[in-house]
């Protein structure tokens, strides 16, 4: 019999799953729709995460086998209380022999360091959250507030941003900004007025979906998009360097930084401009050029786990 364990990463605006051997050879690797995390929504985050587990088994040809291990990293799964939640509904639809939920940084971490390596990993997607592991094997996380209060340099936070710069400009507080016609295609409204009913229905994905605008706008030189790009990158840095002091003693002392989300893509404005800024603000640090694929780090976790609980 095939002994397999499933790796999957939820995060904002997609979820990825890996079948894999517990040997590490993966089967099926598919991709389907996000969601973050939210306090009473533990049953409708299962289902979803269920029925991508279905269809990549079926990719896989592994129906007739229950996987050892579903280990689930999920965005808004900071809080215990979320992970405990989640990990009985997905007990309940009796998925696997096994179910692990932790928060999608840690899964991220996995991949970019491996079970015990050390390090920092940066996710700037919808959200923004940054989390490590000293050489010690202690763990630490910075922001991950969600975009009510937190987020910052996310995704989210960008489009929020540029709202407020854009009915600025309309009142007259700012100069005018070539963000105000780039938000309003994006947000397929036009006038600035219209802005305030859509703003007030956006949710974080809506926010987030602003971002690519105000990115194409500040390299097109805007001073005002420019400036929240600016300050978005300067957030980001502050979650590394927080976790620096924290982890590595301080911001000069040598480790590796992994970058993951749609806001950090490899060539991405805000991903040049933060190595730039981590040169001089956490000389310490080296970026790690690979991609980081969370759903392949919870596969990594996931064998871990079968081979504790086997020793």
């Amino acid at each position: 019999m095939n002994e397999i364990v499933i790796g999957v990463d939820v995060g904002g605006s997609k979820t990825r799953v890996i079948v894999a051997t517990t040997t590490g050879e993966e089967l099926a690797d598919i991709t389907g729709a996000g969601g973050v995390m939210a306090p009473g929504q533990a049953g409708e985050r299962a289902d979803a995460i269920a029925a991508l587990v279905e269809s990549a088994l079926t990719s896989a040809e592994q129906t007739q086998y229950k996987p050892k291990v579903l280990y689930v990293g999920a965005a808004g799964a900071g809080r215990e209380a979320e992970q405990i939640a989640l990990q009985a509904e997905l007990t309940d639809r009796a998925i696997a022999e096994d179910v692990v939920v932790t928060t999608d940084a840690a899964v991220a971490l996995a991949d970019a360091f491996g079970y015990d390596g050390g390090g920092v990993v940066l996710i700037a997607g919808t959200g923004s959250i940054a989390y490590g592991r000293s050489p010690a094997g202690a763990y630490a996380r910075c922001g991950g507030w969600g975009y009510a209060i937190g987020d910052e340099g996310s995704g989210a936070w960008i489009g929020r941003k540029a709202l407020s710069v854009v009915a600025s400009a309309a009142d007259g507080r700012e100069p005018p900004t070539a963000l105000t016609g780039a938000i309003l295609t994006a947000a397929q409204v036009n006038e600035v007025e219209e802005l305030i009913p859509w703003a007030i229905n956006a949710d974080r994905h809506a926010l987030a979906a602003l971002a690519p605008s105000v990115m194409a706008v500040a390299m097109q030189d805007d001073l005002r998009a420019n400036s929240i790009i600016d300050i978005a990158v300067e957030e980001l840095m502050l979650h590394v360097r927080a976790l620096a002091k924290q982890l590595f003693v301080d911001e000069r002392a040598a480790f590796g930084v992994a970058f993951s989300g749609g806001l950090l893509n490899k060539g991405s404005l805000v991903r040049k401009r933060l190595e730039r800024r981590l040169k001089h603000a956490v000389p310490g640090a080296t970026a790690n050029p690979e991609e980081v694929i969370g759903a392949r780090g919870a596969v990594k976790l996931a064998i871990h786990h079968v081979s504790a609980h086997h020793a």
